[in-house]
């Protein structure tokens, strides 16, 4: 009987100690250090580059277990390409149409890793009420103590190539091509 209660003891302990290891963190996203970019071919001469300047989000991470989610909101009317007109043609209903679609969502929860270091995130992206899958590439990834905030920080530099037109954007096919890419650059505070 007295076994039977120190094995039960024991893996009781052992089972909240490897609960303990690995816990999920909530981090929101900060927008002073993260950005959506996108780049775009213009008739083959130049590249189109603008971004969102206001959004929002979480991300659940979870280092041990390698595991996350991310659910992430951009305002499609802070588009910004440093050209007044072209933001304006921008959030028409020819591509944004931020009247009707104010945002666009990218929500993901299936998390790659490469040791300790996330390589890449699935999920999906819904653009002006369409949502088809999205893999995010990381080209960097990190997470440190930030001296200022007595927090940690996580973060990176992702990228891929959709086809705006899977959203229902054909407006300036063929001229303005069908892939752009994007560039989202992030980090999160943990809560």
């Amino acid at each position: 009987m007295i076994r039977k209660t120190l094995l039960a003891t024991a893996f009781a302990l052992f089972a909240a100690a490897g609960g303990a290891q690995a816990q999920s963190a909530t981090y929101a996203i900060d927008p002073t250090h993260t950005f959506a970019n996108f780049e775009a071919a213009h008739f083959g001469t130049s590249t189109i580059r603008g971004r969102f300047d206001r959004k929002e989000g979480t991300v659940q991470f979870d280092r041990a277990a390698k595991t996350g989610k991310v659910d992430l909101t951009i305002d499609m009317s802070s588009v910004s390409t440093g050209v007044g007109p072209l933001n304006e043609h921008l959030k028409s209903k020819d591509f944004f149409n931020a009247a009707e679609f104010p945002t666009a969502k990218f929500v993901a929860d299936k998390f790659s890793f490469g040791g300790d270091k996330v390589t890449e995130i699935a999920g999906t992206l819904t653009l002006l009420g369409k949502t088809n899958p999205v893999v995010l590439k990381a080209s960097n990834f990190n997470c440190y103590q930030n001296p200022m905030l007595k927090r940690e920080v996580c973060g990176g530099d992702f990228e891929t190539t959709i086809q705006r037109s899977q959203y229902g954007m054909s407006y300036g096919l063929p001229g303005i091509p069908d892939n752009i890419r994007l560039l989202v650059q992030v980090e999160a505070v943990k809560q």
